[in-house]
């Protein structure tokens, strides 16, 4: 997200009309809904936690502890009992998040 100033993009009528309501204050116009994305979708980001979360789960599964998961991946055990439970859950439903 970066800041324009109001004066470069909206004609006067508008920027008074505005500054009626916002004197010199920051705001965030968010945008249309068609033009929102999804986290990750510009970056590998998604998939490449899917991945991780995935080996800490087979790993899990291989017995491992959540203390030695916790040091091998550098994430807490609270971390690591969350990403176990939302695996467990996603078994039977085929999650992608």
């Amino acid at each position: 997200m970066s800041y324009s100033n109001a004066r470069d993009i909206f004609p006067n009528e508008v920027l008074e009309i505005i500054q009626k309501y916002v004197d010199g204050e920051y705001i965030y116009i968010p945008k249309k809904e068609e033009n929102k994305i999804a986290w990750g979708e510009l970056t590998e980001s998604k998939n490449e936690l899917l991945k991780r979360n995935t080996s800490i789960y087979e790993d899990y599964l291989k017995g491992m502890s959540t203390q030695l998961l916790s040091a091998k991946y550098y994430l807490s055990p609270k971390t690591i009992q969350r990403i176990v439970s939302e695996m467990k859950k996603c078994i039977n439903i085929e999650c992608a998040t």
